[in-house]
């Protein structure tokens, strides 16, 4: 490089940071103030999501918070909630308070691979006190289990500890047990996309694209990123295990992935991803007889598609970008004709989780199942944001933190705490007071406002 291109090169590097320092330093009073009163409250309550071993639970863990969470190890709420946490002890932690917390970490990942057999079954949820025979449903194959996101947790941990994986070295087969039971039983062949076996625990509980939809027929956009990032993970963990051939399948399977969901769930005409319905009759060859007459049914012009589009509104679309699967004409779309509109998604506090065009839209207080039919929730918010970031689009990511930021201010304020969702142009929280979990994911959004050192998960 000579001497023009250098000085050029520090020229915009240092136009960057200070344009970068004057947006920080322009942080309004109003979110100051927010930023303050939320990380007065988390500095004092987030050790209480810690567990020691208990019952079944044979490894520390992290529970989500609240009474109604308070005894139970979750599949994706502990992966989240482990990044939140890493934010809180990179602002405020001592060594020893990290150290400290290791154990609960790991504990997650191993509490769930524990009981985790060979055909690659990993519960979703682990209860304490529960009975251990009833951890495993009668069919196995036939229902949902654990989200893909045990990679990614364990992955998670394994780079903070600079790839040092030794910790699941003797515990990586059953990992690829898991992986090779989606692959080989939750998963569609001719589309190359993952479904859902039934609406069971799927994380967004009443998503109108699987809820009471007939089994195996709900291939979710929200499944396939989780697991376009799971095989990511599975790269990166096999690459620190050494084991360069596995590694190099798992970047493969991803990669196909990556082309289903962009072939199948990209709709151009909205501009969006979408869950696709799976729930078509095959087309055969066998004679039918129709009217006294026997030939085969359609077959002047049988489908020649594997599956249909689901143009339902759904907040996980965008998910897209935060694993990074939309091309960057394709995000372009999804924030100027979705993520902008106050019609549909748009709100006050963030994006609301269903469109606000949609007949089904609610926001009415709901535990089983949980509300996703329009609240905002603190989980959906970060991982637009996380996916605003993924490309590009600081301004809309600034917004995003913003409304967070404001919303949980607010509710510690008045209420003393968090809640599991929120009403979308009001604030008003709406159930479950006292929830913490992947809330706290509000540290990652507040650090990066103020340009100090971020977390972000695998």
């Amino acid at each position: 490089m000579n001497y023009i291109q250098t000085m050029k090169k520090i020229y915009l590097v240092t136009i960057f940071i200070l344009s970068h320092n004057a947006l920080f330093a322009q942080i309004p009073d109003s979110i100051k103030v927010n930023i303050s009163i939320i990380k007065q409250h988390i500095y004092a309550d987030y050790k209480g999501m810690f567990r020691k071993p208990v019952g079944l639970l044979h490894y520390p863990f992290i529970v989500p918070g609240s009474v109604s969470y308070s005894d139970a190890l979750w599949d994706w709420d502990s992966w989240l909630t482990n990044v939140a946490l890493r934010q809180i002890l990179e602002d405020q932690g001592t060594e020893k308070d990290k150290s400290e917390a290791l154990p609960y970490e790991q504990g997650c990942v191993l509490n769930f691979l524990e009981y985790t057999s060979s055909d690659g079954y990993m519960p979703i949820q682990i209860t304490a006190n529960a009975d251990p025979d009833k951890l495993r449903p009668a069919n196995i194959y036939k229902t949902n289990m654990h989200k893909p996101v045990i990679a990614q947790h364990a992955a998670f941990l394994t780079r903070l500890n600079h790839g040092n994986a030794d910790w699941l070295k003797e515990k990586f087969s059953i990992m690829q047990g898991f992986i090779n039971n989606y692959e080989f039983h939750h998963r569609d062949r001719t589309t190359g996309l993952y479904y859902w076996q039934d609406d069971l625990a799927i994380g967004v509980d009443n998503d109108p694209s699987t809820f009471f939809r007939p089994a195996g027929s709900s291939a979710s956009i929200y499944l396939n990123c989780l697991m376009y990032k799971e095989l990511k993970a599975m790269v990166y963990l096999a690459n620190c295990l050494n084991l360069k051939e596995i590694a190099t399948e798992y970047n493969k399977d991803a990669e196909d992935l990556k082309s289903a969901v962009r072939k199948n769930c990209w709709d151009e005409k909205d501009g969006f991803y979408y869950s696709v319905d799976l729930n078509l009759r095959p087309i055969t060859e066998e004679p039918a007889v129709i009217f006294g007459n026997k030939f085969i049914l359609h077959s002047g012009f049988p489908r020649s598609y594997s599956c249909l589009i689901q143009r339902l509104g759904v907040w996980s679309g965008f998910m897209a970008m935060w694993a990074g699967i939309a091309t960057p004409e394709q995000a372009k779309r999804m924030v100027a004709e979705n993520y902008a509109d106050k019609k549909t998604f748009n709100a006050q506090y963030g994006i609301r989780s269903l469109s606000r065009l949609e007949k089904m839209y609610s926001v009415r207080a709901s535990g089983n199942p949980s509300n996703w039919l329009g609240p905002i929730w603190g989980i959906s918010n970060y991982m637009i944001y996380r996916g605003l970031l993924n490309y590009g689009f600081k301004t809309e990511a600034w917004e995003m933190a913003y409304k967070t930021i404001m919303l949980f201010g607010k509710d510690y304020e008045k209420n003393g705490a968090l809640h599991e969702y929120y009403e979308p142009d009001t604030g008003a929280p709406i159930l479950n007071k006292g929830f913490q979990n992947w809330n706290y994911l509000v540290m990652n959004m507040i650090d990066w406002v103020n340009g100090k050192q971020v977390i972000e998960e695998f």
